[in-house]
């Protein structure tokens, strides 16, 4: 097993065998993100990958339930390679629950419905897509390479093929300028998109980013905290997905919240304006994390 550069993975994946079957992210582009500009995309060879699957099932055989595909946009590997891999995964691990992976909206968009479901049926059951915000506007001047209506199509086609969308946005990316959109467009989108899981994170500007030249500049300006907490306000309050698990558990937040919308929305609400009203704690900036 073995690992290139820093390695990443949403929270709930903290238990899963991380499988590095690409290195980097395909976009790479996104202003605000570091995660792999330490990296050149490649996707790496199938033979390296496979021997990285008989060594973890040498290694970890049967402890093995849950499998995550790193690094940054994996689903972008074609169709034939996954299901190489997926099969490999199937037939190493007798208790294998689910395996997912990143994905972005373009990469989605690169595989029809028939190959995503010859994917789930593999194996490959939830996939984790940040749009970070429903604002057009936003999501051009961050470089996320897709818009509104594409990201609604990538979980259309998600949800044909029968997998699982985790659908993370990220408080504050709007900027001062636009945090009122971006708050009331990413709730709409996610009613759209209608992910079976949803979260918040809260944006924190990296050192060297372009997001951070921006600021230099003063070009860009992270909203304060009570209005990041207004912006997850009206995100709950909008937001009307059939039925999504939803969390802003990442270390990023300073509000830890958990739920179901819509059917916690009210007590969700209520915790929030109890913390805008500060008789909330809110988790310090010291106890923040990426």
């Amino acid at each position: 097993m073995r690992y290139e550069g820093r390695i990443f993975r949403p929270p709930s994946e903290a238990d899963a065998y991380i499988l590095q079957a690409t290195v980097g992210c395909s976009w790479n582009h996104c202003t605000y993100c570091d995660m792999y500009r330490d990296k050149q995309y490649r996707v790496r060879s199938l033979d390296e990958t496979l021997t990285d699957v008989h060594a973890a099932r040498s290694a970890l055989g049967p402890r093995v339930e849950k499998i995550f595909v790193a690094d940054g946009d994996a689903l972008a590997m074609d169709v034939e390679h996954w299901e190489a891999i997926l099969t490999a995964c199937r037939e190493s691990f007798p208790r294998l629950r689910r395996v997912s992976a990143y994905a972005t909206a373009m990469n989605l968009l690169e595989k029809s419905v028939s190959e995503l479901t010859r994917l789930r049926e593999r194996g490959l059951v939830q996939l984790y897509i940040g749009p970070e915000s429903g604002d057009d506007v936003t999501l051009q001047r961050i470089a996320k390479g897709a818009t509104f209506a594409d990201h609604v199509e990538a979980a259309r086609r998600a949800d044909a093929a029968g997998i699982k969308l985790s659908a993370i946005f990220l408080l504050g990316v709007g900027g001062i300028v636009r945090t009122f959109q971006h708050a009331e467009e990413s709730a709409r989108l996610v009613s759209a998109m209608n992910p079976a899981f949803f979260s918040l994170l809260t944006l924190t500007v990296i050192p060297q980013t372009p997001m951070a030249r921006l600021e230099n500049k003063g070009k860009f300006e992270l909203p304060s905290v009570q209005r990041m907490l207004e912006e997850l306000r009206t995100i709950v309050a909008l937001a009307e997905p059939t039925e999504s698990v939803f969390r802003t558990n990442h270390a990023s937040n300073y509000l830890p919240l958990g739920g179901v919308l819509p059917r916690d929305r009210e007590r969700i609400l209520s915790v929030v304006d109890r913390a805008l009203a500060g008789q909330v704690a809110l988790r310090p900036e010291s106890a923040r994390g990426l």
